[in-house]
């Protein structure tokens, strides 16, 4: 078994409005593993994106712990919170986030230089993952120059160019077809493996289940279950299970 990367621990994060409290998470318990492809499914106001921004450091609990790599994120200074988002995780939104001014090449760059990477270096990596996703013809081109498939495989190689721990993937496939949308998922998948990096997905999408090694459904700010893709029989718009 491979080591735990992740560790989710009694973890509870409460809202609190006009109208009293909203539970979010109540009492989430979850471990990942090094290497691990897993997907996070629930409805709408379920604690999905909580759960999310819990594992990618862009929230902390109201109780309980996230650690990542052995490191408690809730102890962790606001600096080095950055420094380790910066240096460990790596981000894909469906809304791909991509500076409309800057080429596919300065867009990959950008977090390496941030990271302290010179600006040589920083353009060499971003170069070399673009050309690993097969952008490397499209270097200089803008995104408004890009299809949607080609801004998020360029939103890939942003979050890759740091060399990230954990790839963390919020609904990647959302804005796209669903034939660019395979290829996004088949690419994530492999790039994943050939770097060793764990990918943790929040998704919809029942064709990214088909690459995932684990799921994890949550409702009502609790995981509901958590599953292998070999437990699972995965049809389009359905998802059974053999237990």
């Amino acid at each position: 078994m491979p080591p735990i990367i992740i560790k989710i621990e009694g973890v509870e994060k409460v809202y609190r409005t006009g109208r009293g409290e909203v539970r979010a998470l109540d009492g989430v318990n979850l471990e990942i593993y090094k290497g691990e492809y897993m997907s996070i499914m629930g409805p709408s106001g379920s604690g999905k994106s909580t759960l999310f921004n819990m594992i990618g450091a862009l929230d902390r609990p109201s109780a309980g712990t996230v650690s990542i790599g052995g490191i408690n994120l809730s102890k962790l200074k606001t600096r080095e919170v950055a420094y380790f988002r910066g240096h460990h995780l790596g981000y894909i939104f469906q809304q791909y986030n991509l500076i409309p001014s800057l080429t596919a090449v300065h867009n990959v760059a950008l977090p390496a230089a941030l990271a302290g990477v010179s600006k040589s270096e920083a353009r060499e990596r971003a170069a070399a993952i673009l050309n690993e996703v097969g952008l490397g013809h499209r270097l200089d081109h803008r995104p408004g120059e890009l299809s949607g498939g080609q801004q998020q495989r360029v939103a890939i190689a942003r979050a890759l160019v740091n060399n990230p721990t954990i790839l963390l993937a919020d609904e990647p496939t959302g804005n796209l077809d669903l034939h660019t949308g395979l290829q996004i998922i088949d690419l994530i998948r492999n790039v994943s493996e050939k770097l060793g990096v764990t990918v943790v997905c929040s998704t919809h999408d029942h064709e990214m289940l088909s690459v995932s090694d684990r799921v994890v459904w949550i409702a009502d700010g609790r995981i509901a279950r958590v599953a292998k893709r070999s437990d699972l029989e995965i049809s389009t718009g359905h998802v059974n299970s053999h237990e």
